[in-house]
């Protein structure tokens, strides 16, 4: 059945999906912020800050007006990076919304260390069967050129997530469901961390094994961390997991990867982040997730080294130098 969705959010993933529930027949509306950035995007048809090269078709609509963007619609998409979603629900917390809301968020606010459906359910009073999170191996830049993806859409509600499967699918987008809101969340977040630590061990040119030894112990401090606070061991091993970490970790489309590799330049993190329009999630997730682990007393070294090397300036060879010399141990 044709929906009425509203993506709130104009960045790259934000644009991406839209032109994906475009595809499959629905009605899309993008509602941003800036009304100058809207109305460029309405003239021009291309996102060319966040996704350039990509045609955006006449049928999906542009608003800066919030209360225009909501009239008659069934579905929120919310495409905006942690750091954010509080200020923007704000706009929406006087509108009485009774609609599925899915994030697409993947972070943890530094304030609170809440999660983003956590966040939509404070600000909004939202009840949580009415929450869902879509998350797994999707760059933007691939979805919206239509290369197959497969990922996850997970919500306490079972009904909801089939809803929502059936809304999101197509032949180049396979979508799976689960319930466990918690462990999608908690994977989504933490694979950027290991992402950034990737980018630093490609940036210092360490080569294959490196590589391979740090996504194989980092999926296990993710999983470590995720069952602390509730996950499911089973979720860290699907596509909310080690699919994501894999392609977040890989691939040159990933910011938190390319913060990596700059850092291990040896860039510095203000210099960094000075010139990027698009945000590492991972980043501020660094700190949020540093501070979870010590309250639920998780050993997480390899977030430690990373928090290190981004906040207290510790050159990235010692990092590395520190968690190869750490005492031995079996597997």
């Amino acid at each position: 059945m044709k929906k009425n969705i509203l993506i709130v959010g104009d960045g790259g993933w934000g644009t991406a999906v839209a032109l994906l529930l475009h595809h499959n027949k629905h009605n899309v509306r993008i509602w941003g912020k800036f009304p100058d950035y809207i109305e460029y995007l309405r003239n021009s048809r291309e996102n060319a800050k966040f996704l350039p090269g990509i045609k955006i078709p006449e049928e999906i609509e542009f608003l800066a007006d919030i209360d225009i963007a909501l009239k008659d619609i069934d579905i929120i998409v919310l495409a905006v990076p942690t750091q954010y979603i509080r200020g923007v629900l704000e706009e929406l917390k006087t509108k009485n919304l009774k609609i599925p809301i899915v994030s697409l968020a993947k972070g943890i606010e530094q304030k609170t260390l809440k999660r983003p459906s956590q966040i939509i359910h404070e600000v909004l009073a939202y009840p949580k069967n009415r929450i869902a999170v879509l998350s797994g191996p999707s760059h933007a830049e691939e979805v919206a050129r239509g290369k197959p993806a497969s990922v996850v859409i997970a919500s306490g509600n079972k009904r909801l997530a089939q809803e929502l499967q059936s809304v999101f699918k197509n032949e180049y987008f396979r979508v799976y469901t689960q319930n466990d809101v918690v462990g999608v969340e908690l994977a989504a977040a933490v694979k950027n961390i290991i992402a950034i630590a990737a980018g630093i061990c490609y940036g210092l040119e360490l080569g294959d094994n490196t590589i391979a030894a740090l996504l194989t112990r980092g999926i296990v401090e993710i999983t470590r961390f995720g069952r602390a606070m509730g996950g499911k061991q089973a979720t860290f091993h699907g596509l909310a997991g080690i699919g994501d970490l894999i392609t977040t970790c890989v691939s040159t489309h990933g910011r938190n990867r390319a913060v990596g590799v700059r850092l291990g330049k040896g860039e510095t993190l203000a210099q960094i982040l000075g010139s990027m329009q698009m945000v590492a999630e991972g980043v501020w997730t660094t700190k949020g997730v540093v501070a979870l682990s010590k309250k639920y007393k998780v050993e997480m070294p390899i977030t430690n080294e990373v928090f290190n090397i981004l906040f207290k300036n510790k050159k990235p060879m010692e990092a590395i130098y520190k968690l190869m010399t750490r005492k031995s141990k079996s597997e």
